[in-house]
Protein backbone atom coordinates (compact mmCIF):
# COMPACT_ATOMS: atom_id res chain seq x y z
CA UNK A 1 0.00 0.00 0.00
CA UNK A 2 1.44 3.73 -0.91
CA UNK A 3 1.86 6.11 1.61
CA UNK A 4 -0.49 9.11 1.17
CA UNK A 5 1.26 13.03 1.74
CA UNK A 6 0.32 16.27 1.08
CA UNK A 7 1.44 17.86 -1.66
CA UNK A 8 0.47 21.85 -0.68
CA UNK A 9 -2.17 23.39 1.38
CA UNK A 10 -3.76 26.55 1.21
CA UNK A 11 -6.28 28.95 2.91
CA UNK A 12 -8.27 32.06 2.66
CA UNK A 13 -7.79 34.78 4.98
CA UNK A 14 -10.73 34.40 8.41
CA UNK A 15 -13.49 36.99 8.35
CA UNK A 16 -15.14 38.13 11.12
CA UNK A 17 -18.03 40.08 11.95
CA UNK A 18 -18.78 43.78 9.86
CA UNK A 19 -15.13 42.44 8.05
CA UNK A 20 -14.54 42.63 4.12
CA UNK A 21 -15.66 38.58 3.86
CA UNK A 22 -19.35 39.00 5.04
CA UNK A 23 -21.26 38.36 1.80
CA UNK A 24 -18.93 36.18 -0.17
CA UNK A 25 -20.70 32.93 -1.48
CA UNK A 26 -18.57 29.88 0.49
CA UNK A 27 -19.08 27.78 -2.91
CA UNK A 28 -17.09 30.69 -4.10
CA UNK A 29 -14.67 31.05 -1.45
CA UNK A 30 -13.43 27.84 -1.67
CA UNK A 31 -13.70 27.64 -5.37
CA UNK A 32 -10.88 30.90 -4.92
CA UNK A 33 -8.78 28.94 -2.62
CA UNK A 34 -8.62 25.74 -4.40
CA UNK A 35 -8.11 27.61 -7.73
CA UNK A 36 -4.86 29.17 -5.83
CA UNK A 37 -3.93 25.75 -4.74
CA UNK A 38 -3.85 24.71 -8.61
CA UNK A 39 -2.32 27.55 -9.74
CA UNK A 40 0.39 27.37 -7.30
CA UNK A 41 1.29 23.64 -7.92
CA UNK A 42 1.24 23.66 -12.04
CA UNK A 43 2.90 20.60 -12.80
CA UNK A 44 -0.38 19.32 -10.98
CA UNK A 45 -2.93 19.51 -14.05
CA UNK A 46 -6.95 20.15 -13.38
CA UNK A 47 -7.62 16.38 -14.80
CA UNK A 48 -4.92 14.92 -12.39
CA UNK A 49 -7.65 15.68 -9.87
CA UNK A 50 -9.95 12.59 -9.30
CA UNK A 51 -12.26 13.63 -6.03
CA UNK A 52 -12.72 16.43 -4.20
CA UNK A 53 -14.05 16.26 -0.44
CA UNK A 54 -15.40 19.10 1.01
CA UNK A 55 -15.56 19.60 4.71
CA UNK A 56 -18.68 21.40 6.10
CA UNK A 57 -20.12 21.23 9.13
CA UNK A 58 -24.04 22.79 8.51
CA UNK A 59 -23.98 22.42 4.66
CA UNK A 60 -27.36 24.01 3.90
CA UNK A 61 -28.22 27.01 2.12
CA UNK A 62 -25.44 28.64 -0.02
CA UNK A 63 -22.45 26.18 1.27
CA UNK A 64 -25.53 22.83 -0.13
CA UNK A 65 -26.38 21.18 -3.03
CA UNK A 66 -23.57 19.02 -2.73
CA UNK A 67 -20.81 21.57 -2.00
CA UNK A 68 -18.16 19.23 -2.89
CA UNK A 69 -19.05 19.24 -6.70
CA UNK A 70 -19.93 22.86 -7.00
CA UNK A 71 -16.74 23.70 -5.95
CA UNK A 72 -14.25 21.67 -8.21
CA UNK A 73 -16.93 23.32 -10.83
CA UNK A 74 -16.44 26.64 -9.67
CA UNK A 75 -12.57 26.17 -10.03
CA UNK A 76 -12.03 24.66 -13.05
CA UNK A 77 -11.62 20.66 -12.61
CA UNK A 78 -12.94 19.15 -15.34
CA UNK A 79 -16.17 17.54 -15.40
CA UNK A 80 -15.20 14.08 -15.08
CA UNK A 81 -13.34 15.25 -11.53
CA UNK A 82 -15.91 13.89 -8.62
CA UNK A 83 -16.80 15.80 -5.09
CA UNK A 84 -18.92 15.24 -2.14
CA UNK A 85 -19.21 16.37 0.91
CA UNK A 86 -18.48 15.55 4.55
CA UNK A 87 -19.95 16.82 7.63
CA UNK A 88 -18.36 15.93 11.33
CA UNK A 89 -18.59 19.32 12.98
CA UNK A 90 -15.70 21.00 13.62
CA UNK A 91 -13.77 18.04 12.17
CA UNK A 92 -15.45 17.50 8.78
CA UNK A 93 -12.58 19.09 6.60
CA UNK A 94 -10.11 16.91 8.74
CA UNK A 95 -12.22 14.00 8.11
CA UNK A 96 -11.97 15.25 4.64
CA UNK A 97 -8.60 14.98 4.62
CA UNK A 98 -8.49 11.46 5.99
CA UNK A 99 -10.83 10.09 3.70
CA UNK A 100 -8.69 11.58 0.43
CA UNK A 101 -5.97 9.86 2.27
CA UNK A 102 -7.15 6.63 2.75
CA UNK A 103 -8.39 6.62 -0.88
CA UNK A 104 -4.90 7.67 -2.29
CA UNK A 105 -3.29 4.67 0.20
CA UNK A 106 -5.33 1.98 -1.14
CA UNK A 107 -5.24 3.18 -5.04
CA UNK A 108 -9.05 4.18 -4.83
CA UNK A 109 -7.62 7.85 -6.69
CA UNK A 110 -3.86 9.03 -7.11
CA UNK A 111 -4.99 12.46 -6.00
CA UNK A 112 -7.73 14.46 -4.44
CA UNK A 113 -8.60 17.48 -2.73
CA UNK A 114 -9.72 17.90 0.80
CA UNK A 115 -11.18 21.02 1.15
CA UNK A 116 -13.00 22.98 4.65
CA UNK A 117 -15.56 25.64 4.50
CA UNK A 118 -18.05 27.69 6.73
CA UNK A 119 -19.88 30.77 6.34
CA UNK A 120 -21.45 31.08 9.98
CA UNK A 121 -23.46 34.46 9.01
CA UNK A 122 -25.05 32.76 6.03
CA UNK A 123 -25.97 29.43 7.54
CA UNK A 124 -26.06 29.87 11.59
CA UNK A 125 -25.29 27.09 14.39
CA UNK A 126 -27.68 24.55 13.84
CA UNK A 127 -28.63 25.29 10.50
CA UNK A 128 -32.20 27.08 9.47
CA UNK A 129 -34.70 24.26 10.86
CA UNK A 130 -32.57 22.22 13.85
CA UNK A 131 -35.25 19.53 14.68
CA UNK A 132 -33.95 17.81 17.76
CA UNK A 133 -35.24 14.64 19.26
CA UNK A 134 -36.96 14.00 22.37
CA UNK A 135 -35.34 11.45 23.96
CA UNK A 136 -31.52 12.75 23.25
CA UNK A 137 -33.14 16.28 24.37
CA UNK A 138 -33.82 14.71 27.86
CA UNK A 139 -30.00 13.02 27.79
CA UNK A 140 -29.07 16.86 27.17
CA UNK A 141 -27.04 15.55 23.57
CA UNK A 142 -28.08 19.25 22.23
CA UNK A 143 -25.86 21.00 24.99
CA UNK A 144 -25.04 24.41 24.03
CA UNK A 145 -20.35 24.09 23.50
CA UNK A 146 -20.12 27.03 26.06
CA UNK A 147 -21.92 24.85 28.74
CA UNK A 148 -19.33 22.35 27.58
CA UNK A 149 -16.93 24.09 28.05
CA UNK A 150 -17.56 25.38 31.35
CA UNK A 151 -18.01 21.92 32.49
CA UNK A 152 -14.45 21.39 31.60
CA UNK A 153 -13.02 24.67 33.57
CA UNK A 154 -15.46 23.48 36.92
CA UNK A 155 -13.59 19.51 36.50
CA UNK A 156 -10.02 20.68 36.56
CA UNK A 157 -10.48 24.32 38.28
CA UNK A 158 -9.10 26.27 35.22
CA UNK A 159 -9.58 29.94 36.69
CA UNK A 160 -10.83 32.87 34.55
CA UNK A 161 -7.57 34.25 34.74
CA UNK A 162 -5.80 31.86 33.39
CA UNK A 163 -8.37 31.80 30.12
CA UNK A 164 -7.90 34.77 29.93
CA UNK A 165 -4.32 34.76 29.68
CA UNK A 166 -4.17 32.07 26.80
CA UNK A 167 -6.77 34.25 24.71
CA UNK A 168 -4.67 37.23 25.32
CA UNK A 169 -1.53 34.91 24.20
CA UNK A 170 -3.21 33.86 21.17
CA UNK A 171 -3.62 37.07 19.92
CA UNK A 172 -0.10 38.18 20.54
CA UNK A 173 1.41 35.18 18.92
CA UNK A 174 -1.04 35.78 15.70
CA UNK A 175 0.11 39.31 15.63
CA UNK A 176 3.72 38.11 15.97
CA UNK A 177 3.47 36.00 12.79
CA UNK A 178 1.46 38.75 10.91
CA UNK A 179 4.67 41.40 11.77
CA UNK A 180 7.00 38.42 10.71
CA UNK A 181 5.20 37.27 7.36
CA UNK A 182 4.47 34.11 8.80
CA UNK A 183 1.19 33.52 7.36
CA UNK A 184 2.46 34.47 4.00
CA UNK A 185 3.13 30.84 2.30
CA UNK A 186 -0.45 29.29 3.55
CA UNK A 187 -2.42 32.69 3.15
CA UNK A 188 -4.51 33.20 -0.76
CA UNK A 189 -5.89 36.71 -1.38
CA UNK A 190 -9.32 36.71 -1.66
CA UNK A 191 -12.00 38.82 -4.03
CA UNK A 192 -15.14 39.00 -2.59
CA UNK A 193 -17.48 39.74 -5.45
CA UNK A 194 -15.26 42.55 -7.01
CA UNK A 195 -15.44 44.71 -4.21
CA UNK A 196 -12.45 44.21 -2.02
CA UNK A 197 -9.77 42.05 -1.86
CA UNK A 198 -8.92 40.21 1.46
CA UNK A 199 -5.65 39.69 1.94
CA UNK A 200 -5.38 39.04 6.18
CA UNK A 201 -7.11 37.81 9.11
CA UNK A 202 -9.92 39.71 10.80
CA UNK A 203 -8.81 38.12 14.20
CA UNK A 204 -5.98 38.77 15.53
CA UNK A 205 -5.60 42.27 17.85
CA UNK A 206 -4.32 43.94 20.42
CA UNK A 207 -5.89 42.47 23.81
CA UNK A 208 -7.91 45.64 25.58
CA UNK A 209 -7.14 43.62 29.08
CA UNK A 210 -9.38 46.34 30.91
CA UNK A 211 -12.17 45.20 28.87
CA UNK A 212 -11.36 41.24 28.59
CA UNK A 213 -12.03 41.58 32.17
CA UNK A 214 -15.18 43.82 32.98
CA UNK A 215 -17.16 41.11 30.19
CA UNK A 216 -19.69 39.16 31.99
CA UNK A 217 -20.07 35.36 30.82
CA UNK A 218 -20.66 33.97 28.19
CA UNK A 219 -22.94 31.23 28.99
CA UNK A 220 -23.65 30.69 32.39
CA UNK A 221 -24.28 33.14 35.04
CA UNK A 222 -22.08 32.31 37.20
CA UNK A 223 -19.42 31.03 34.67
CA UNK A 224 -15.79 31.93 33.70
CA UNK A 225 -16.23 31.70 29.86
CA UNK A 226 -16.64 34.79 27.78
CA UNK A 227 -16.77 36.16 24.47
CA UNK A 228 -12.84 37.09 24.67
CA UNK A 229 -11.73 33.46 25.72
CA UNK A 230 -14.35 31.78 23.11
CA UNK A 231 -13.48 31.41 19.02
CA UNK A 232 -15.19 33.97 17.41
CA UNK A 233 -17.96 33.09 14.64
CA UNK A 234 -16.47 33.55 11.38
CA UNK A 235 -16.27 32.79 7.60
CA UNK A 236 -12.80 31.06 6.00
CA UNK A 237 -12.09 27.71 3.83
CA UNK A 238 -8.72 25.75 3.38
CA UNK A 239 -7.86 23.46 1.03
CA UNK A 240 -4.79 20.71 0.78
CA UNK A 241 -3.91 18.73 -2.39
CA UNK A 242 -3.48 14.96 -1.25
CA UNK A 243 -1.96 12.15 -3.40
CA UNK A 244 -0.12 8.94 -2.75
CA UNK A 245 3.87 8.66 -2.85
CA UNK A 246 3.27 7.17 -6.84
CA UNK A 247 1.90 10.05 -8.07
CA UNK A 248 4.46 12.28 -6.07
CA UNK A 249 6.96 9.99 -8.16
CA UNK A 250 5.53 9.92 -11.90
CA UNK A 251 5.34 13.48 -11.66
CA UNK A 252 8.34 14.64 -10.39
CA UNK A 253 6.57 16.10 -7.07
CA UNK A 254 7.79 16.99 -3.83
CA UNK A 255 5.56 16.78 -1.24
CA UNK A 256 5.41 18.85 2.09
CA UNK A 257 4.64 16.29 4.43
CA UNK A 258 3.67 12.51 4.87
CA UNK A 259 0.16 11.25 6.68
CA UNK A 260 1.44 9.39 9.29
CA UNK A 261 -1.86 8.64 11.30
CA UNK A 262 -5.39 9.55 11.55
CA UNK A 263 -7.40 9.06 14.50
CA UNK A 264 -11.16 9.42 15.57
CA UNK A 265 -12.18 9.16 19.32
CA UNK A 266 -15.80 9.85 21.14
CA UNK A 267 -16.21 11.04 24.14
CA UNK A 268 -19.22 12.28 27.06
CA UNK A 269 -21.27 15.05 24.61
CA UNK A 270 -21.45 17.28 27.94
CA UNK A 271 -17.52 17.46 27.80
CA UNK A 272 -16.84 17.25 23.57
CA UNK A 273 -13.96 19.46 24.19
CA UNK A 274 -11.57 16.59 25.93
CA UNK A 275 -12.05 14.91 22.43
CA UNK A 276 -8.29 15.29 21.22
CA UNK A 277 -7.20 13.26 24.10
CA UNK A 278 -8.09 10.05 23.02
CA UNK A 279 -8.13 11.04 19.57
CA UNK A 280 -4.49 11.81 19.96
CA UNK A 281 -3.71 8.45 22.15
CA UNK A 282 -4.99 6.19 19.06
CA UNK A 283 -2.86 8.09 16.62
CA UNK A 284 0.36 8.12 18.48
CA UNK A 285 -0.49 4.33 18.93
CA UNK A 286 -0.89 3.42 15.33
CA UNK A 287 2.08 5.42 14.59
CA UNK A 288 4.19 3.58 17.01
CA UNK A 289 5.48 7.07 18.74
CA UNK A 290 4.49 8.91 22.37
CA UNK A 291 3.86 12.70 22.72
CA UNK A 292 7.59 13.62 24.12
CA UNK A 293 8.34 12.57 19.50
CA UNK A 294 5.72 15.32 18.63
CA UNK A 295 7.68 18.41 18.10
CA UNK A 296 4.78 20.91 16.92
CA UNK A 297 1.11 21.16 17.68
CA UNK A 298 -1.94 22.78 16.59
CA UNK A 299 -4.67 22.26 19.25
CA UNK A 300 -7.77 23.82 17.71
CA UNK A 301 -8.81 26.86 20.20
CA UNK A 302 -12.50 26.32 20.68
CA UNK A 303 -12.42 28.29 23.96
CA UNK A 304 -9.00 28.65 26.22
CA UNK A 305 -10.88 26.38 28.38
CA UNK A 306 -11.11 23.47 26.34
CA UNK A 307 -7.56 23.79 25.50
CA UNK A 308 -6.28 24.32 28.71
CA UNK A 309 -8.05 21.32 30.01
CA UNK A 310 -6.49 19.05 27.21
CA UNK A 311 -2.82 20.57 27.26
CA UNK A 312 -3.27 20.05 31.75
CA UNK A 313 -4.77 16.51 31.67
CA UNK A 314 -2.64 15.49 28.71
CA UNK A 315 0.46 17.31 30.49
CA UNK A 316 1.26 18.42 26.86
CA UNK A 317 4.21 21.03 26.83
CA UNK A 318 2.43 24.29 25.67
CA UNK A 319 5.76 25.79 24.44
CA UNK A 320 5.01 23.31 21.11
CA UNK A 321 1.60 24.37 20.64
CA UNK A 322 -0.19 26.79 18.29
CA UNK A 323 3.16 29.20 17.79
CA UNK A 324 1.05 31.34 15.36
CA UNK A 325 -2.11 31.88 17.83
CA UNK A 326 -5.00 29.85 17.26
CA UNK A 327 -8.53 29.96 16.55
CA UNK A 328 -9.51 32.21 19.57
CA UNK A 329 -7.49 34.91 17.75
CA UNK A 330 -7.58 33.80 14.10
CA UNK A 331 -11.39 31.92 13.74
CA UNK A 332 -13.10 28.84 13.84
CA UNK A 333 -15.17 28.61 10.94
CA UNK A 334 -16.58 25.31 11.84
CA UNK A 335 -15.90 22.98 8.33
CA UNK A 336 -13.16 25.30 7.71
CA UNK A 337 -11.04 24.49 10.82
CA UNK A 338 -9.64 21.23 10.09
CA UNK A 339 -7.73 21.76 7.04
CA UNK A 340 -7.09 25.63 8.48
CA UNK A 341 -4.64 23.68 11.31
CA UNK A 342 -3.36 21.27 9.01
CA UNK A 343 -2.52 23.92 6.64
CA UNK A 344 -0.80 25.85 9.16
CA UNK A 345 0.42 22.93 10.98
CA UNK A 346 2.94 22.29 8.04
CA UNK A 347 3.58 25.95 7.89
CA UNK A 348 4.93 26.06 11.30
CA UNK A 349 7.29 22.94 10.68
CA UNK A 350 8.82 24.21 8.06
CA UNK A 351 9.70 27.38 10.01
CA UNK A 352 10.65 25.94 13.02
CA UNK A 353 12.52 23.24 10.77
CA UNK A 354 10.69 20.04 13.15
CA UNK A 355 9.86 16.33 11.57
CA UNK A 356 7.05 15.48 13.62
CA UNK A 357 3.74 17.33 13.81
CA UNK A 358 0.44 16.95 15.29
CA UNK A 359 -3.10 18.73 14.27
CA UNK A 360 -6.04 17.91 16.60
CA UNK A 361 -9.13 19.38 17.60
CA UNK A 362 -12.52 18.46 19.83
CA UNK A 363 -16.23 17.79 18.00
CA UNK A 364 -19.68 18.77 18.79
CA UNK A 365 -21.74 15.92 20.25
CA UNK A 366 -18.93 14.75 22.14
CA UNK A 367 -15.98 13.59 19.39
CA UNK A 368 -12.05 13.96 18.73
CA UNK A 369 -9.99 13.99 15.90
CA UNK A 370 -6.00 13.75 15.12
CA UNK A 371 -3.42 13.50 12.17
CA UNK A 372 0.29 13.23 13.14
CA UNK A 373 2.12 14.13 9.63
CA UNK A 374 5.66 13.97 9.02
CA UNK A 375 7.69 16.28 6.75
CA UNK A 376 8.65 14.68 3.55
Amino acid sequence: MSKSVIVDALRSPIGLKNGEMIGIRPDDLAAQVVKGLIERNPTIKTEMIEDVVVGCAYPEGPQGHIIGKSVGVLAGLPIDSTGKVINRFCGSSMDAAHQISTAAECGDIDAGIAVGVEDMFAVPMGGFAPDFHPELAEQEFYIGMGETAENLANDLDISREDQEEFAMNSHRKALKAYEEGKFDQELVSIDVNGEATVTKDDGPREPDVEKIKSLSPAFLENGTVTAATSSPISVGAAALIVANESFCNNNDLKPRAEIVSRAIAGVHWDRMGMGPLPAVEKALKKANLTMDDIETIELNEAFAAQSLYVIRKGGWDESKINLNGGAIALGHPLGCSGARILTTLINVMEQQNTTTGLATMCIGSGQGIATIIKRA
